[in-house]
């Protein structure tokens, strides 16, 4: 890897530069097309880009790019490029497309202030304090429209060329204060630092008096009293607390109704959004042939990141961002009813506009869909060789993702397809599929025009939109349309019911902690759902498992949670010093349940918890996207209300009861860990034959 980082400014810049820089951190990085993304990655020297861009949250903002995957003779080259681009857009500008586009794309992000499931006024808190704690105004940040339209004015009297080039020549061509990192890979090292540690403490071990060590072993010994005794109730009693009366009755309503429009299901919420309609199109999965369904995430890309035979990648893109809010396309997979076999599998294509601009939204998914032709095997060669570098960063990093992934394939049809897009599985793919484009670009080109025709079909669509009635009535003309455009046909459904083998199994990997996961169908032993069973997780998470995994196990993390759709109950942890101490720990669960004394504040703490996750801070969007899916599933009003009662009902009864349901279920249990080779074989030595051992393939 290679990575620059420049420093843009000794002190705060003022908010108006602020805004300049951050609309040119998306012209050379925001999207595909971006100048110094596309001219990255279209030269061939690495995998994937590494890097942030600007970091303006600072007193000294920063801005950060770099390369991951490069032969040790290219490090240079790749640094050489980046300056050479930056020089080049300085003598050359942006096109005016391109500054409208970023333009477009920031004030509608300025505009929407979408932080997700992220409380707005904690959001807006923590921007007014990255200025607030260095002597400025707090409400500087918060007061975009001024800048805005300076900006706007600025832009239309001199030209995208004057405003952005000095900046480039000011903050990177003419500045000196930036630093250049390259890393090397070395397979040997978690070994070698581990043999390190082990040295230095024998060292220290031998350096202690014998009352040393005492005196340690007596202090651990305390300390770990500590970290495992309960707080006292007089320390809980200070912490400020709501009743259940203070909880609703219900879960929080989301208005939906339901048309047919020509053979489509649209489903329309009426909410307010600040003039913003988003939508979903959704088109089932079932029709695609199995040998298919590893290629669906690049077709996904593919259509937003090929040309179609009037416009190229790059205008198409930039024509996103001048009339829409963006648009994104991804496969969805979950189980649908708790059978093993029962999925739910969609290809989603989200996007969003102003009011104004509904139309050009539905003529650009339109084009996308239909238009977008898959003729450039250079482009999906470089699709190939970022996803696959992603997946290998993400088992070293998200090993806990991976390892869910594994057992769920281990589990229910659902599972495994999603383990094929998105695991262990699906990286393997990319390894093989990367070395084949050259040679089978015809076949590869056929198969994705293949998952074309058998996903775009009116019979299977779903429409989701979310405004307010005004838009939403508006919007009708434009949603005919494009539901008249749709093809009739529909090649019929196929059958996907596969599972990987069951067995425990540890996926090796080059490092000092693990990722441990153990996850059962509890379903298939005679598990009736009830809603009590989100707050016995909530109440496991923050006590049992908390204090074991994390306060005691060292654990950077860990928890369990449950699966309504699939009835899969399972444990993860993540950044784990230990491996079958952990499983040890998860077998206690059954037992800690079964003996558990809860007083009445615990309880409705547990339950309280639980609504918060359950029915937290939804913005617009978000509530119809989550209305969506349920209507997906199959999850109706009645069943909501349901399960809300049963979680504001649950008593410590419930707690003993899933214990019992956990014990049946104590030789089903299915394990994956994403752990060190010496970790691995230490296991297995100690249990024979407890882990079927795979090794992560080398990078190619």
């Amino acid at each position: 890897m290679i990575y620059l980082s420049w420093l843009l400014s000794e002190e705060t810049i003022d908010v108006e530069t602020e805004l300049k820089l951050r609309i040119l951190d998306h012209l050379l990085l925001g999207t595909p097309a971006s100048s110094l993304r596309k001219t990255l990655l279209e030269s061939g020297l690495g995998d994937d880009i590494i890097g942030y861009g600007i970091e303006d949250q600072f007193r000294q903002p920063i801005f950060a790019v770099g390369m991951k995957g490069l032969s040790k003779d290219d490090v240079h080259r790749v640094e050489e490029l980046i300056v050479k681009t930056f020089k080049n857009l300085a003598d050359e500008g942006f096109t005016s497309d391109a500054v409208e586009a970023a333009m477009n794309t920031i004030e509608f992000l300025l505009r929407e202030n979408n932080i997700g499931s992220f409380p707005r006024g904690l959001y807006l808190m923590l921007c007014s304090t990255n200025k607030w704690i260095y002597n400025l105004d707090p409400f500087e940040p918060l007061l975009y429209e001024e800048p805005l339209l300076n900006l706007k004015s600025l832009l239309s009297r001199e030209g995208p060329k004057a405003v952005f080039s000095p900046l480039i020549e000011k903050f990177f061509l003419n500045n000196s204060h930036y630093v250049t990192v390259e890393m090397e890979p070395d397979s040997d090292k978690a070994s070698c630092d581990e043999a390190d540690q082990n040295e230095l403490l024998k060292k220290v071990k031998a350096s202690m008096t014998e009352e040393e060590v005492t005196k340690l072993a007596h202090a651990t010994k305390e300390l770990r009293l500590k970290q495992e005794t309960p707080d006292s109730p007089e320390a809980l009693r200070c912490v400020p607390k709501l009743s259940l009366e203070d909880i609703p009755r219900k879960p929080i309503h989301i208005p939906m109704t339901i048309e047919d429009v020509n053979g489509v299901n649209v489903v329309k919420h009426n909410l307010l959004t600040n003039n913003i309609v988003y939508l979903e199109v959704v088109f089932d999965m079932s029709p695609l042939k199995q040998e298919f369904l590893q290629l669906v995430p690049l077709f996904c890309q593919s259509l937003l990141e090929m040309g179609t035979k009037d416009m190229d990648f790059v205008q198409l893109n930039h024509l996103i961002g001048r009339k829409t809010g963006g648009i994104c396309i991804y496969p969805f997979v979950s189980s649908k009813s708790g059978k093993k076999m029962d999925l739910c599998a969609h290809v989603i294509v989200r996007g969003k506009a102003l009011s104004e601009r509904v139309e050009d939204l539905f003529k650009l998914i339109n084009c996308i869909l239909r238009e977008v032709e898959f003729k450039e095997k250079q482009r999906f060669k470089q699709f190939v060789a970022q996803s696959r570098a992603k997946m290998e960063t993400k088992i070293k990093g998200s090993g806990s993702f991976i390892a869910a992934r594994r057992i769920n394939a281990k589990l229910n049809v659902a599972g495994w397809v999603d383990e094929q897009i998105s695991g262990i599985s699906y990286m393997e793919f990319l390894q093989d599929l990367e070395k084949k484009v050259d040679d089978d670009w015809g076949k590869i080109s056929i198969s994705l025009e293949e998952i074309r025709k058998s996903l775009l079909s009116r019979k299977g669509c779903t429409i989701n939109m979310t405004s307010d009635e005004e838009n939403l009535v508006a919007a009708t003309k434009y949603l005919s349309k494009f539901v008249d455009s749709l093809p009739t046909a529909f090649p019929g459904n196929n059958s996907w019911e596969t599972i990987l083998s069951p067995g425990n199994e540890a996926i090796v990997i080059p490092t000092q902690v693990n990722y441990v996961g153990k996850a059962a169908n509890i379903y298939e032993s005679g598990y009736q759902l009830h809603g009590s069973i989100y707050v016995i997780s909530n109440c496991v998470n923050m006590t049992w498992l908390w204090e074991r995994l994390r306060t005691s196990g060292g654990a950077y993390g860990g928890g369990c949670s449950f699966d309504a759709y699939s009835g899969v109950f399972s444990f993860s942890s993540y950044r784990d010093p230990n491996l079958l101490k952990t499983l040890d720990i998860y077998d206690g669960t059954a037992g800690f349940l079964q003996e558990l004394e809860l007083d009445d504040d615990s309880l409705t703490k547990a339950i309280i918890g639980t609504i918060r996750d359950l029915e937290g801070y939804q913005l617009p969007d978000a509530k119809g996207y989550s209305s969506l899916l349920r209507y997906l599933r199959g999850i109706t009003e009645e069943y909501r209300e349901k399960r809300h009662g049963e979680v504001l009902s649950t008593t410590v009864k419930d707690f003993k009861e899933f214990g019992d349901a956990l014990e049946a279920v104590k030789d089903k249990w299915v394990v994956v860990a994403v752990a060190s080779p010496s970790d691995v074989a230490s296991a297995n030595e100690q249990r024979p034959g407890f882990f079927d051992v795979k090794k992560v393939r080398e990078v190619s």
